[in-house]
């Protein structure tokens, strides 16, 4: 993209020669080749990005001589699902007006849009009798079905298919997002796997069961989580093992995670269900018993809130488990499930909730789970009484919790949940508590949900796939290109509160991303020899290793990606044990426990010093939480610096993910052309002189300066 942009600039450059414009416009070739729109630069998109309901924006498509006739061509965007439906309503054709300046073509043309919405658009020409369009580039969007980063587009013949559209993000002008979102730092908790703080509840052989199955409990804390099939000893059922993490266990260890510096838990489900994983929910209106009690949760909030941390909890409205008490497959309940040991039951209070088939002779065939998951049945959304169950209610599910001290809802399957729905849920709770913090889970460009009608934020993981494969070696322009495009297609408000990630619960995490598989048997295990000190990229599982020198560099890689984490916009969330190394990868072994000292554990507690160093400086500067954020200042393949400015509050924040120091000069704007700045780390002065900065970024890691 940057090769693309350097070309076409210099062409625009050299039309100014004298002789080149009147020769170009004889040359249809050359006139599409100078062809250019960069959404995100004012002169050709002004304002920039996501804006209100009713704003005007003005489109200007500038080119060499020649061009016969321009129209901005506008859609309005349907996206349904999980990107199972996207297609454009035409709404407007628009012919631009020419102007001719400093011998350039500037075709431009305002257009107003009236309603929250994602709106597509793109530029049809003619040139030399011909048509063409200039559309969205085609770099790929981690997740997201529809190409393009945006920025600077491409030309080509209009039979060209299929036309990439650029996005255009319009949201109601009174989307409000909490406050608090943006100087939030989460610690991102799979309960079954942090902490075990009370034994009498743990999961029995023999006593307990999953489904119509037996569960399985580890003897040992820092075994690793069992995958049947692969000889680890565990039998033939898949989410049946336990170790006996609970709410206790995260009470116990609130001042670990203050000391931290995260400032918000985030938690995946914590009510009733047969599963370690808890997304086949039981009982929306109880904790797991071998989570704690309802009471156990209260208190858990009410300590958090004493260390000024808020709790975000994690359900599924999309659908519930088969053992369950709104289902019963397994008749374990007898309170009348629909589907109350393995036969519809149309007399069930539950009935409602789904959509069965009673035509269908086997039983798997007369209810549909999701995704084909027969674990998993589907509720029926529409029905206005599983609607009033969650949310419509004065005594609501999402409103219970709320009472009880949750800060907030991070929703599963969010795309599989129709539109509606989220609408009437977003009034639901923020008319009970308008602080509440709405969080989806998208994996994709999540710009349909940030128009003010449905979600506050969600889970980056654009941002974790462009992150981490930056910090793995990947080219820093690819990372810009990902990041610019939601700073482009989000509405500030959602851009400064997003979610990101590195690692999760159903990703690898981070350390394997970066090359370190990690072996078989126990992790993070052996003592460290006596009287020797940790130290950061020291092996975490001892003897038995693995390669020690990956681990090594993928610890100062992870080193790298939480530095960009910390000093990006929007709230880091650290996945727990990140912070000592922990290593995994795909479910079940993401999910591995937290290596406790107490436990047998060697935590990297250098590394741990680390992060606290990291989150730190965050908190300490609130140019990096709220200040603004525009193209990168410098960027090539190795090294990104970004300028931030928080009223008088400046920040340069730089990161190189060369195995080598690099050393750039940065032009800066003339408000800091003599600036002092101060390296935030280090506090080393380093000094601007005439309007540039020499700065010497240190490998596999970065800097922040800052000024004021």
């Amino acid at each position: 993209m940057i090769l693309r942009i350097k070309r076409l600039a210099a062409l625009a450059a050299a039309c100014l020669l004298p002789g080149l414009g009147a020769q170009a416009a004889g040359n249809p070739e050359q006139i599409v080749q100078s062809l250019r729109f960069d959404s995100r630069a004012l002169q050709h998109k002004k304002p920039f990005g996501a804006v209100t309901a009713g704003s005007e924006v003005r489109f200007t498509v500038q080119a060499l001589p020649g061009v016969e006739q321009a129209t901005l061509v506008v859609a309005q965007r349907r996206l349904e699902g999980n990107q199972d439906l996207i297609e454009y309503r035409e709404l407007a054709r628009l012919p631009m007006q020419k102007q001719t300046r400093r011998g350039l073509e500037q075709w431009s043309v305002p257009y107003r849009f009236a309603a929250p919405a994602i709106y597509g658009y793109h530029f049809e020409l003619s040139i030399g009798g011909r048509p063409y369009v200039y559309q969205n580039n085609a770099d790929p969007v981690h997740w997201t079905k529809e190409a393009g980063s945006m920025g600077l587009g491409v030309a080509q013949a209009q039979a060209a298919q299929p036309l990439r559209r650029y996005r255009q993000t319009v949201y109601a002008a009174d989307f409000k997002v909490p406050d608090w979102a943006r100087d939030t730092v989460y610690y991102y908790i799979f309960p079954e796997r942090f902490r075990n703080g009370d034994r009498r509840n743990d999961p029995q052989p023999g006593r307990d069961r999953y489904q119509d199955k037996d569960v399985e409990l580890h003897a040992n804390w820092l075994d690793k989580p069992f995958k049947p099939g692969t000889g680890d000893g565990s039998d033939a059922v898949y989410n049946n093992d336990f170790f006996g993490g609970d709410l206790a266990g995260i009470i116990e260890k609130l001042d670990y995670i203050r000391s931290l510096g995260a400032n918000a838990i985030y938690m995946t489900p914590i009510f009733r269900a047969a599963s370690n994983h808890k997304y086949d929910t039981a009982d929306y209106t109880q904790v797991d018993p071998a989570f704690g009690t309802n009471a156990d949760f209260a208190r858990l909030c009410a300590e958090a809130t004493k260390r000024g941390i808020r709790v975000i909890l994690d359900t599924s409205l999309n659908h519930v488990g088969s053992d369950s008490i709104y289902f019963d497959r397994f008749g374990n309940f007898k309170s009348g499930g629909a589907f109350e040991g393995a036969k519809i039951n149309p007399a069930s209070p539950y009935a409602g909730w789904f959509s069965f088939d009673a035509s269908q002779a086997e039983p798997d065939r007369q209810f549909k789970g999701w995704v084909g998951v027969l674990d998993l049945p589907e509720i029926d959304k529409a029905s206005p009484a599983f609607r009033a169950f969650a949310y419509g209610n004065p005594d609501s599910v999402m409103k219970q919790w709320l009472d009880r001290g949750a800060a907030g809802w991070r929703m599963d399957v969010a795309p599989w949940v129709p539109d509606d729905f989220w609408r009437a849920w977003r009034t639901a709770i923020k008319a009970h508590k308008p602080d509440a913090l709405t969080i989806a889970e998208t994996w994709f460009d999540a710009s349909k949900f940030f128009l003010g009608d449905s979600f506050d934020s969600t889970m980056n993981y654009i941002f974790r796939n462009a992150l981490l494969d930056y910090a793995a070696g990947g080219d820093a322009r690819k990372l810009a290109a990902q990041l610019d495009l939601m700073r482009e297609a989000y509405p500030p408000q959602a851009f400064y509160a997003l979610m990101n990630l590195i690692s999760s619960h159903d990703q690898a995490r981070a350390l394997h991303h970066f090359g370190y598989i990690e072996p078989q048997g126990r992790h993070n295990v052996a003592p460290a020899p006596q009287g020797e000190p940790a130290s950061l990229g020291r092996p975490g599982a001892g003897r038995d290793d693995g390669d020690a020198a990956k681990l090594t560099e993928a610890k100062q890689r992870l080193r790298l990606a939480m530095f960009f984490q910390m000093m990006y916009p929007g709230a880091p969330a650290i996945y727990y044990g990140d912070e000592v190394g922990v290593a995994g990868g795909d479910d079940p072994y993401n999910r591995a426990t937290y290596p406790w000292a107490d436990q047998g554990g060697r935590p990297d507690e250098a590394l741990l010093a680390e992060v606290q160093r990291l989150t730190a400086m965050r908190h300490a500067l609130p140019v990096l939480r709220h200040g603004s954020l525009g193209a990168p200042l410098y960027l090539d393949e190795h090294v990104i610096v970004l300028l931030r400015q928080d009223g008088r509050r400046w920040a340069i924040t730089a990161t190189n993910n060369a195995a080598t120091p690099q050393t750039i000069t940065l032009q800066l704007p003339p408000a800091l052309a003599g600036a002092t700045f101060s390296d935030a780390l280090s506090q080393e002065p380093i000094q601007a002189r005439q309007g540039r900065l020499q700065l010497t970024v240190p490998a596999l890691f970065g800097r922040v300066l800052t000024w004021n």
